[in-house]
């Protein structure tokens, strides 16, 4: 199975840049996280939409080609970082040629802060339903404290998130089987 993992930062020292790597060294035997940076993707310019930059091609590539889409969302500002919401755009354009539609979904986030990315993971759920992706709802995972979750070069170090982390993987992958079920 391949998911596709968008972490909705571009900060090098992330923590949802972590939270993507982590999940990717945690999924069992099988399963294979292909990570979708975001740097370089230009903001989306409806009048590329039909010719787009070869960034945004890359994405939406890749997306048709996951089985399924992970996203690691910070937040800013109580909602989903630009960039995140520009790599969204450019994978439902144009009309007609939405590459998230019914894709299953998924989201975390870890956030310094003790919301541990609530309010974004909330919002990113309306845009996601407004591309008609399918978005798992249980398990949430909303890593607060984050500085304390993870070591200085990014490794998830608590044992309890870890877990919760492992379990979420597993309903992720249950998830997206319930729908490659109801594609036969």
């Amino acid at each position: 199975m391949n998911i596709l993992g968008i972490a909705g930062s571009l900060r090098q020292g992330s923590y949802n840049k972590a939270v993507m790597h982590a999940v990717k060294r945690l999924v069992p035997p099988g399963i294979e996280i292909d990570i979708f940076d975001l740097e370089g993707l230009p903001p989306f310019n409806q009048d590329l939409e039909h010719t787009p930059p070869a960034r945004a091609a890359e994405l939406k590539a890749r997306v048709r080609a996951a089985e399924a889409v992970l996203f690691a969302t910070p937040e800013y500002n109580y909602s989903v970082p630009g960039v995140l919401k520009n790599a969204i755009d450019w994978g439902s354009r144009p009309y007609g040629e939405n590459s998230w539609l019914r894709k299953p979904a998924a989201i975390i986030g870890a956030s310094p802060g003790r919301f541990g990315t609530a309010r974004a993971q909330y919002h990113l759920r309306q845009i996601l339903h407004g591309v008609n992706m399918y978005v798992m709802s249980r398990p949430e995972v909303m890593i607060s404290d984050a500085a304390a979750e993870f070591d200085p070069e990014g490794n998830l170090v608590d044992g309890k998130t870890k877990d919760l982390v492992e379990k979420f993987i597993r309903s992720l992958i249950q998830w997206t089987l319930l729908f490659e079920e109801k594609r036969l």
